[in-house]
């Protein structure tokens, strides 16, 4: 992983690039850290400009208490982010829809918002409460293996089960209460991303997040489950190069 080059207590950078480049803030998953897109922003060093944010209650941040609330969690980022720049975002899975509701907080402040990427979420009028968050720490750990999230037996640690397990727990009380409705719209053109073999989000239901856009949408299956885009990074990368830097498709 890139060392860290700059950054404040919300947002960490690991490349340095040009303040004049495309701006491209990224949302990790639910027990998530801002270090998971080290590998797509080395990718698009020179070219766009990659901040990640860092939710409360994890590393650095370990002993901030966790968010519990999307929208409120969304109101802190719009708080912390520099508005005075047009700002893309990308979200994976939970950060999808943080950098949705983001999304919608500037544009309703007047902040120019080029670009939303979702990745690995169903759009948020189809969310409903599945009840992860209610489970013992043993069945909610199963649940993160299955999909990847960690490797199987990691968090048979007393000490490390004990940090990670209260902060995913929050996330997805956090993600299982969110509410949208059918009708919540922003202007900015989405690309949404799905894995064809995530368990969690079918395709159509990816698709469905161009009922929450006036501007263009674009679909795209890369191979894999849940976290799809990992090993996959420069994919996803050219994905948002062609975007942001004005290359045609």
């Amino acid at each position: 992983m890139a060392n860290i080059v700059q950054g404040d207590r919300w947002s960490r950078k690991f490349h340095t690039t040009s303040e004049e480049a495309p701006h491209l803030v990224c949302f990790p998953y639910a027990g998530g850290s801002a270090g998971w897109f080290a590998r797509l922003s080395a990718h698009l060093a020179g070219d766009v400009r990659v901040s990640s944010i860092q939710y409360p209650g994890r590393l650095d941040r370990l002993h901030e208490q966790p968010i519990g609330d999307l929208h409120v969690l969304a109101d802190e980022v719009v708080a912390a982010l520099d508005t005075s720049r047009p700002v893309s975002l990308f979200g994976h899975s939970m950060g999808a829809v943080v950098a949705f509701e983001v999304a919608r907080r500037l544009q309703a402040a007047s902040v120019p918002v080029p670009h939303l990427f979702v990745s690995g979420r169903s759009a948020p009028h189809l969310l409903r409460n599945a009840g992860v968050h209610l489970m013992s720490d043993d069945d909610l750990i199963t649940v993160i293996e299955s999909l990847g999230g960690v490797p199987p037996g990691v968090l048979r640690d007393a000490e490390l089960r004990a940090m990670v397990v209260p902060v995913v727990r929050n996330d997805y009380r956090a993600i299982e209460t969110y509410r949208c409705a059918p009708a919540a719209l922003i202007t900015a053109p989405i690309t949404a991303l799905a894995g064809t073999d995530d368990p969690l989000v079918p395709v159509p239901a990816a698709s469905e997040w161009t009922r929450h856009t006036t501007g263009t949408f674009a679909m795209h299956e890369l191979p894999g489950g849940h976290f799809f885009p990992v090993g996959q990074w420069e994919t996803v990368a050219a994905l948002v190069r062609r975007r942001l830097c004005g290359e045609v498709f």
